[in-house]
This record gives structure tokens, C-alpha cells and sequence, in this order.
């Protein structure tokens, strides 16, 4: 599953690895459980919805169609 972020400020989505994606909850959360967190996120975007948390947006890698993966 790739993963991919925005910040509100951020006009286009970036794939992020996992160690960023814990930094980047670390920051928005606090001293909350960023493991916990980030398997909360995993759940909740594998549909295809966009999750929030504090000024960055997650959601799941959209594939265009006709496109190969390589």
C-alpha cells in the first residue's frame, strides 16, 4: 500500500515512506501513539477515503487507469 500526503498549504500529493509518515503524525499528534496512528490511518484510507490530521491529509495511491505498474 502506498501512501501518499498533502499538506493544506500543498497543492499536489506526494508518496511518503513509512519512517516519514510516523515523523509527520509525531508532529501533528504530539505525544499520542504514532505506531497506533498510523495503523488507524492504514484502516481507514485503504477505501479510498482521505483522512485528515491536523494540517495533513492521507490517503491511498490513486492508480490511473490504463496505467502499468513497474
Amino acid at each position: 500500500m502506498n501512501i501518499q500526503t498533502q499538506y493544506n498549504y500543498e497543492k499536489i500529493w506526494t508518496n511518503t515512506n513509512e519512517k516519514d509518515l510516523l515523523r509527520i503524525i509525531e508532529e501533528e499528534i504530539g505525544d499520542a501513539d504514532p505506531k497506533g496512528t498510523l495503523l488507524y490511518v492504514k484502516e481507514a484510507i485503504k477505501n479510498g477515503k482521505v483522512l485528515s490530521i491536523g494540517e495533513c491529509k492521507f490517503r491511498i495511491e490513486l492508480k490511473v487507469s490504463g496505467e502499468k505498474s513497474v
